[in-house]
């Protein structure tokens, strides 16, 4: 009989400084840019300067997820122009930390990020094959299929 696994337990909470920040980068490269290859020159952009971002932490600091809230005017163009609608965008989770929950606690993070903003809803591009893991966290899928730096995506958005 074997005891039970122990998985590593981390933290979620919002990119505080200039460190933060550059963890939350440092994911987004290996995830986007490595595995997905997303071209490096449009996975940063200058929303990232406006951004809430988030990031979910190892107990040693290892960094294993990231994501980011758009809102205001930053939001507009990806959520129809909607002032109470946030966008959540750039979520991504190390291999290693797949299956964890991380994933699903970097959303609850943004979505915490945007009711204290006094959003009501947020909106999402989820790559295609990811549809069901929003789904599953109450999101909905929207309008049709559209690339976005070559891989298929839908629209979502769930209210809050």
């Amino acid at each position: 009989m074997s005891g039970p696994s122990r998985q590593p337990s981390y933290r979620v909470r919002v990119a505080e400084d200039a460190a933060d920040r550059e963890m939350c980068f440092a994911v987004r490269k290996e995830v986007f840019v490595a595995e997905q290859q997303v071209p490096e020159d449009i996975e940063y952009d200058a929303y990232d300067a406006v951004a809430v971002h988030v990031l979910a932490v190892r107990e040693d600091g290892t960094p294993l997820g990231t994501g980011r809230l758009l809102h205001g005017e930053a939001a507009a163009a990806k959520t129809g122009g909607e002032a109470a609608v946030g966008s959540l965008g750039r979520l991504a989770v190390t291999r290693e930390a797949r299956g964890l929950g991380v994933g699903a606690a970097l959303v609850r993070a943004v979505e915490e990020a945007a009711r204290a903003r006094g959003l009501t809803a947020v909106d999402l591009h989820a790559q295609t094959h990811a549809l069901g893991f929003y789904e599953r966290l109450g999101y909905e899928a929207y309008g049709p299929e559209f690339p976005d730096a070559g891989i298929p995506h839908r629209a979502m958005r769930r209210a809050l």
